[in-house]
């Protein structure tokens, strides 16, 4: 029986489409040549960052982050950012009697604007709030620790195989990977994906059912 549900952030709640185009207007490379480099890195199984980095070899990405909120153009997010599923479907977990988490590799600020979203949630943090991130074994812990449930009635929800899936399966949690944005796109089918996922989803609806059963 699950009794909590974590969800990542990236392509599991919002969409990236509007971070990429921001990175690329700071670049000053249009829009299409980064996303595609994001493609590229996507299908090696590298760091999303890495797309950025071929652009600019040996930039500091996090200077540059810095940079960008100096200059008035950092990081956002708002309602438009929200895959149109997220609300209803945590609403409907919510009514379900299921404990429902966001925790996800994101900065501070990140956890600050979801916060503001007031997103039917009973708790949200992110890793640069707790000072480790994914695929770390030491983030897991940090989940169950909130989850207020054993590992085997915690279900850990993302798009991304080696940043949400095989980690948090290997610390005793169940899996669901989403059929959504390019790491759920690509790696849906991949046979190994496919073995340590518990669930894959093409929606956050499909939640509801796979707590129902």
């Amino acid at each position: 029986m699950i009794e909590t549900i974590v969800l990542d952030v990236g392509e599991t709640l919002i969409r990236d489409d509007r971070y990429w185009k921001s990175w690329a207007d700071w670049l000053d490379v249009p829009p299409h040549t980064l996303s595609a480099l994001v493609g590229a890195v996507v299908v090696q199984g590298r760091d999303n960052a890495d797309a950025v980095r071929l652009l600019r070899p040996g930039i500091d990405i996090a200077a540059e982050y810095a940079a960008r909120e100096a200059a008035g153009r950092g990081e956002f997010l708002d309602e438009r950012d929200l895959y149109p599923d997220v609300r209803p479907a945590l609403a409907a977990l919510q009514g379900l009697g299921v404990r429902v988490i966001v925790a996800g590799n994101q900065t501070e600020k990140a956890g600050e604007l979801l916060r503001a979203l007031d997103l039917p949630t009973d708790f949200v943090v992110t890793s640069g709030e707790w000072g480790v991130a994914k695929p770390a074994p030491e983030f897991f812990a940090r989940v169950l620790d909130v989850s207020g449930a054993g590992s085997q009635s915690t279900l850990y929800v993302g798009d991304h195989p080696a940043n949400d899936i095989y980690p948090a399966r290997a610390a005793g949690l169940r899996t669901a990977h989403i059929r959504r944005g390019p790491w759920g796109y690509w790696w849906a089918d991949d046979p190994e994906v496919r073995a340590a996922a518990d669930w894959s989803i093409n929606s956050l609806t499909d939640l509801v059912d796979v707590v129902s059963r």
